[in-house]
């Protein structure tokens, strides 16, 4: 709300103004276009993926131990039973142990997506001003972020200079 808020007034400020000079990109089609954001994303797929499948093994694990459980419980000992409602305990806590690990919200997913992503970001926002800064903008919105762009002109839109300009520090 407060960032509505902020925009409203300072749309409403512009004639005061004279000469301020709006622009906007699209973070969401450069990050999609570039290629190393697209590189950094396939890394992180495959990590995804790995780790989604090292917890569906050890899901299927436990379900195949569960199910030997259930066809046995009746015939089992009180103590081979119980070992066995132990075996599945500690299985059930190390899967919930291998989410957090990887998936939690300090896991290795965010600190690599920050690791491979940040970096590019920083790339794409030194771009963003550089070329803001070229065409004499004052202001850049980001049109796929948070804030509310209800209308954009599209000679103001300065994605494709942005990625242009990105493609040709590589």
């Amino acid at each position: 709300m407060k960032r509505f808020l902020l925009l409203f007034v300072l749309v409403l400020s512009l004639p005061l103004f004279s000469q301020v000079k709006v622009g906007y990109v699209d973070s969401e089609t450069i990050m999609k276009q570039l290629p190393e954001a697209q590189e950094a994303q396939r890394k992180i797929d495959a990590l995804v993926q790995q780790w989604q499948d090292e917890l569906q093994r050890m899901k299927d694990e436990w379900k195949s131990k569960y199910d030997e459980y259930e066809r046995r419980k009746l015939i089992l000992t009180d103590e081979a039973r119980a070992q066995m409602e132990r075996e599945l305990s500690e299985l059930d806590r190390k899967i919930a142990e291998f989410q957090m690990q990887k998936f939690g919200p300090d896991g290795e997913l965010y600190r690599k997506q920050d690791e491979l992503i940040k970096p590019v970001q920083s790339k794409i926002f030194n771009a963003i001003k550089e070329v803001a800064l070229e065409e004499g903008f004052d202001f850049v919105f980001d049109k796929s972020g948070e804030i509310l762009l209800l209308y954009a002109n599209e000679k103001y839109d300065l994605t494709q200079k942005v990625l242009n300009k990105l493609l040709q520090l590589r």
